[in-house]
């Protein structure tokens, strides 16, 4: 087998998907789970506890740390303080890099679909909100948040696979070629 092929055949075992709130990251993680018949994990599903309380840090780190460490996942989430421990274990990362204004839109229209309980990517008890805070965290992710996370992108550029996607047009392209390859094709 060619060095080549075998060192492609490492990629999407350990998936990162990371963008900003509303930009399809639980959907996209779903939907590879699927494809590549890999365990998704939904980080705001374990950092938040019922009523919206947060992980204490030292267990936070200890989650995130046991879930790297497993040989195969899906990962889908910010979460600053854990990015870049987590950008060094995957082997491929998927930005999910939309427009603000589609972003804003999602999360509105989430709102209202799930206002009246949980969604499911969300841990139990934490109802649906739409604050100030993370309304402006959406918004101003772009001018505050992305700079940072391009920057750890074109650190790990050499060593991992990783998707831009800029574009509802770019997402479905990404999933359709990876449907089209199948579970084991994928990862190749």
């Amino acid at each position: 087998m060619p060095e080549s092929r075998a060192l492609r055949k490492r990629f999407m075992q350990r998936v990162l998907v990371i963008g900003s709130g509303g930009s399809g990251k639980s959907t996209v993680a779903a939907q590879l789970g699927e494809l590549l018949n890999l365990e998704v994990h939904h980080l705001d599903k374990l950092f938040w506890s019922p009523g919206w309380m947060k992980a204490e840090p030292n267990e936070w780190i200890k989650t995130v740390t046991d879930l790297i460490e497993r040989d195969s996942w899906i990962m889908d989430g910010n979460y600053s303080g854990t990015l870049e421990l987590r950008m060094q274990r995957a082997d491929t990362i998927v930005f999910m890099d939309l427009p603000r204004l589609v972003c804003m839109w999602r999360i509105v229209k989430r709102f209202f679909l799930y206002r009246d309980g949980t969604r499911p990517d969300m841990a139990e008890g934490c109802r649906e909100s739409l604050d100030f805070e993370f309304v402006s965290w959406v918004w101003n992710y772009h001018r505050v948040s992305r700079p940072k996370v391009i920057k750890l992108l074109q650190e790990h550029a050499e060593e991992k696979e990783i998707f831009w996607l800029r574009s509802r047009n770019d997402v479905k392209k990404f999933l359709a070629q990876r449907h089209k390859s199948g579970p084991a094709e994928a990862r190749r």
